[in-house]
């Protein structure tokens, strides 16, 4: 039923889907379909930002029964762009003429040398906070003195909205609007993590948002290829609940499957118009992720007709190489290897308010998360 989910065969509504009762009922629930699994653990990943901040949030977290892990992958936009990106940016943010238009998270991202677009702000590098690409064109618009660069980060969700501002700057000759496209592409950076040994996942928690543009066909390969069950769930604790007992369930019945349980919102072909537009202005490229390094077709180019909207080709510029931030462990979190605070780093050196990493400077961040909500969170695992 579209927008209600069914406990003990009565459909629960939007309204509903933060009951205390019902949460307490699926929780239950959860403890013993746990219980009856041949090794009694279930080790779910989540690739969602607004997944992490909604487990930490609700608490649910500390109430998963035992057995439960959950571990944060690369979900959040900021914290998978990679230093040498960051290291692109601030080198963009330098040259004479330009103007930067960023999301306000990007903005405090340190790169390896502890440069950030904040400092090169303060440095008197024109840089602007905006809410959205159109903001950034109505910028260019407002001052055709410069040529302004939007900072273009962010899934499948966000970048059909750059890719539509672009077509409506080709429209308008904006010829004094760029953007320089660091877009991340989610199925094939899940496939690059199952090919990896060390990540030990028993199912995945798939992005509710992101899935509204793809739908559920491209995790196939989860079930299908890596025999691991994959749920494209809503937000709400009892859409996190009802979620991890269907990858129980697939568990104790051997059948992996993709399953949409986020219905109200998400249909199974996704949005085709969305996908549309993506793919008219941009095309699958290799791109660099903080702590996996480059993945084949994940990263989103700008396709030739409209390289004059393309920073990169403007500029000529390239990703310059850059060493590791020293101690920091933000690309062992987002690969679910460790937890936020067994980084020696985490509530001592690094902090919301002085972050080393971006896993601390984003509110999507699974480290600020952990540090904002988690019961011993501002401390570091002894």
């Amino acid at each position: 039923m579209m927008g209600a989910l069914l406990v003990n065969d009565r459909p629960i509504y939007f309204d509903g889907f933060a009951d205390p009762a019902l949460c307490r009922e699926l929780l239950a629930r959860l403890r013993r379909e746990i219980a009856e699994t041949d090794d009694g653990r279930l080790r779910f990943m989540e690739v969602c930002g607004t997944h992490t901040v909604a487990i930490f949030r609700s608490g649910l977290r500390s109430l998963l029964p035992e057995g439960v892990e959950h571990l944060s992958g690369p979900g959040c936009p900021v914290c998978v762009t990679h230093e040498r990106e960051i290291a692109a940016c601030t080198a963009m943010a330098k040259k004479e003429g330009v103007l930067i238009a960023t999301f306000g998270d990007l903005l405090r991202v340190p790169g390896s040398g502890g440069d950030s677009l904040q400092q090169a702000k303060a440095d008197g590098a024109e840089i602007e906070v905006v809410y959205s690409p159109l903001d950034a064109l109505n910028l260019a618009r407002q001052r055709r003195d410069r040529t302004v660069v939007f900072l273009g980060v962010g899934f499948e969700t966000t970048a059909p909205t750059v890719a539509a501002t672009v077509q409506m700057a080709r429209q308008r000759d904006m010829e004094n609007f760029t953007v320089l496209t660091m877009h991340k592409l989610v199925p094939p950076a899940l496939e690059a993590l199952l090919a990896q040994d060390e990540v030990d996942v028993d199912a995945f928690l798939l992005p509710g948002h992101v899935s509204t543009v793809l739908g559920i066909r491209p995790y196939a390969f989860i079930a299908d290829r890596h025999a691991k069950p994959g749920v494209v769930g809503g937000f709400e604790p009892a859409d996190i609940l009802q979620s991890l007992l269907l990858m129980i369930e697939m568990r104790k019945m051997r059948q992996p499957a993709i399953i949409n349980q986020y219905r109200r919102a998400v249909d199974d072909g996704g949005n085709p118009r969305a996908r549309g537009i993506l793919f008219d202005v941009f095309a699958p490229t290799d791109a660099v992720w903080r702590g996996i390094g480059v993945i084949p077709q994940s990263g989103l180019a700008m396709r030739e007709e409209y390289a004059s909207f393309d920073a990169r080709c403007r500029y000529d510029l390239c990703l310059p190489d850059t060493p590791d931030i020293k101690g920091c462990q933000c690309g062992a979190v987002l690969k679910g290897r460790i937890a936020p605070n067994q980084c020696a780093l985490f509530g001592t050196a690094c902090t919301p308010a002085n972050p080393v990493g971006p896993c601390m400077v984003s509110t999507e961040g699974s480290c600020a998360a952990y540090f904002t909500y988690h019961p011993a969170g501002r401390l570091p695992a002894r």
